[in-house]
């Protein structure tokens, strides 16, 4: 998105023209396409999170859904609960009491259900007595691609104009300004935000500048389950299998014309914009279903289908969201969301046009810096785990 336009144009007799446009997005492929990681039928809205630093953005979140939903007449948000899941005693109960800590520290609102306490529940549960796991009531789900075509109808009813199929070919300094180059012609700016994903440093590379993003090629599957009245959203919840290892699956309620969904976070290969595939991987497909066959057998069904979707991931996964004041472009401002920011989308948004328009922001976001060793330590260890090989076993030995 490019704040505060201004485009040449040259007329008839070539002298070149200023015209000043506003607000512009820019889109390099055709608006709703799947090329990269937000366009789907659903993605989860959760107040659950091991790092406190995320809890009052997704506070905020949920209101300023609505604030869309009211002024569209659309709805966007449905609200199932969430049940974050583990077995006493491994890696993934580790990470269970982290986000209570988180929750409890923010006054966030949860309860505990243990065993069959959890079937009784959701009876949708093969539960055993050694699960253990966390209720939040406020989760749920975002119908995604109806948000996108929301908040762009929105974004041009609010006198933004957003083009597709313009690829950036390179940001220049002109004077006291920045000049984009795209596929469909050249924009002076004043202020620019880049949100590209994994093209990121596609986009920042002519300006010298590399961000340690890694992209890796992930998948979500959907099951046509024959007991669909079970798995609707007003029975079931959205929920995550913290395992504490690579690879860990979450579920998500039908929505639309959609079956009960899947997938496995992280894990996937390795690859670039440029190189991924759109072809699923049919071993973590059989690991997905082996998932659900162990959790919530009555959801299994036929595949409906498997979508292939791109991860673009820092080293300690948290957002990016700063200037490239350090590259000597101080009016170019980058958010990368390292695969877990759709569910904010609309308060991202208002930080970033507030640090555009303000060059401040009402939030904290000291923890999304480029400055942090995450991001500035070259030597700094990724922690998470990438290219995860996935065996013909059926679930962890432990589960």
């Amino acid at each position: 998105m490019i704040i505060q336009i201004q485009k040449k144009i040259c007329n008839e007799y070539n002298i070149c023209i200023i015209v000043v446009v506003g607000v512009l997005g820019l889109e390099q492929f055709n608006l709703g396409h799947d090329n990269g990681g937000s366009q789907d039928r659903t993605r989860i809205l959760r107040l659950s999170y091991s790092a406190c630093e995320y809890i009052p953005l997704a506070k905020d979140t949920k209101e300023a859904w609505g604030e869309a939903e009211r002024e569209s007449g659309m709805q966007l948000v449905y609200t199932t609960g969430g049940l974050d899941i583990a077995k006493r005693g491994t890696p993934g109960h580790e990470c269970l009491e982290k986000f209570a800590k988180s929750m409890t520290a923010q006054n966030v609102e949860f309860e505990r259900y243990e065993g069959q306490s959890i079937r009784k529940k959701f009876p949708q549960f093969s539960a055993t007595p050694k699960w253990i796991s966390l209720y939040q009531k406020d989760a749920g789900i975002i119908d995604a691609a109806l948000a996108n075509a929301v908040h762009i109808q929105l974004a041009r009813k609010h006198g933004a104009t957003i083009l597709e199929n313009a690829a950036v070919l390179r940001i220049v300094k002109e004077g006291n300004q920045t000049k984009v180059c795209t596929s469909q012609g050249d924009f002076l700016c004043k202020k620019v935000i880049v949100t590209s994903g994994a093209w990121t440093n596609d986009v920042l590379s002519s300006i010298g500048l590399k961000l340690p993003i890694t992209v890796t090629q992930e998948q979500v599957t959907y099951f046509a389950t024959p007991h669909m009245n079970e798995f609707t959203k007003d029975r079931f919840p959205v929920v995550f299998l913290h395992t504490g290892l690579p690879a860990a699956p979450y579920f998500i309620p039908i929505h639309g014309n959609t079956g009960f969904k899947t997938g496995l976070d992280l894990g996937g290969p390795v690859i670039t914009p440029h190189t991924r595939t759109f072809i699923p991987d049919e071993r973590r497909r059989k690991k997905e279903r082996n998932y659900v066959a162990e959790l919530c057998p009555r959801a299994l069904g036929p595949t409906l289908y498997t979508k292939t979707c791109l991860y673009a991931l820092t080293p300690d996964r948290n957002y990016i969201m700063d200037t490239c004041e350090e590259a000597g472009h101080r009016d170019i401002i980058v958010f990368v969301g390292a695969a877990h920011a759709y569910k904010m989308a609309p308060v991202l948004g208002k930080i970033l046009s507030q640090l555009a328009i303000d060059g401040r922001t009402t939030y904290d976001i000291s923890s999304f810096t480029m400055k942090r060793p995450a991001i500035s330590d070259p030597s700094y260890p990724p922690c998470f785990k990438l290219d995860v090989p996935v065996k013909d076993d059926i679930l962890p030995s432990y589960l």
